[in-house]
């Protein structure tokens, strides 16, 4: 097994998360780790540099958890401002694969993964202002 390469912001900005939520969700092993590994990191930054917080994200956590990916990806505004766009296109993706509450779940946990890199990312840079 390789050690994975560091990688910088920009280029972990670069990934397409979409791609990997329709690869790491219906199959557990890599793709998946891929996804809540460096995917969440990616989906963190993204959204970090689009000034949305933590909580947004807990909270369509939620919203899917409690109506599903479907019903989340339809939503108008599933991440405030210009984040809805792009949460919408990562909705989109997972839906395309989920198929069931047990999937729900998986995007719902993802989301939640995402959402604590943010929160270590704000900290840190509070920390260091």
């Amino acid at each position: 097994m390789s050690t994975p390469q560091p990688q910088s912001d920009s280029q972990l900005a670069e990934l397409d998360i979409e791609i990997l939520l329709r690869l790491g969700l219906p199959n557990p092993g890599p793709h998946r780790s891929t996804l809540f590994g460096a995917g969440a990191v990616a989906a963190a930054i993204t959204v970090d540099r689009l000034g949305v917080l933590p909580r947004a994200l807990v909270f369509l956590g939620e919203v899917v958890r409690a109506g599903g990916t479907r019903f989340a990806a339809e939503l108008p505004e599933p991440l405030p401002g210009p984040a809805a766009a792009v949460a919408r296109g990562w909705l989109t993706a997972a839906a395309m694969v989920v198929q069931d509450p047990t999937g729900d779940q998986l995007v719902a946990r993802w989301l939640d993964a995402v959402a604590a890199v943010l929160a270590l990312r704000v900290t840190h840079r509070e920390a260091n202002s």
